[in-house]
């Protein structure tokens, strides 16, 4: 495994796990500032309105897993096929679970960090 295969799947394993803190600065800053989210039933939107829906569930409850199934680096850019199983629970709600495939993009920026540049979310 290359340093860069280890560096992106350390980029997933901290979003899995400031999910579950409730750390959105974390996952914020694991995003490219031209991040595109693309999701099933909305139109593309950019990290701005993350933040915000973040804001929405800051007192939910997140816990899921999510699995690589092809990693692969192609210079200053990357993609991940992944599988994801999601629950969040909203303070005083009832639990919401999505499972399926993500397909995302990850660009080397200029200090040498990867991030999340583009996201295909399909869990339904």
């Amino acid at each position: 495994m290359t340093e860069d295969e280890k560096a992106i799947r350390q980029v997933v394993e901290t979003w899995m796990a400031a999910s579950k803190a409730g750390d959105i600065a974390t996952v914020l800053a694991l995003m490219t500032d031209d991040v595109v989210f693309l999701v099933p039933g909305q139109e593309p939107f950019g990290k701005e309105a993350f933040a915000a829906a973040s804001d929405r569930l800051a007192e939910a409850r997140i816990e899921g897993t999510n699995e690589i199934l092809e990693l692969q680096v192609l210079g200053t850019w990357a993609f991940l096929r992944n599988r994801v199983d999601m629950t969040v629970t909203p303070s005083g709600g009832a639990p919401l679970r999505r499972t399926g495939h993500t397909l995302s993009l990850l660009r080397k920026e200029a200090d040498g960090r990867w991030r999340l540049a583009r996201d295909a979310n399909l869990p339904m």
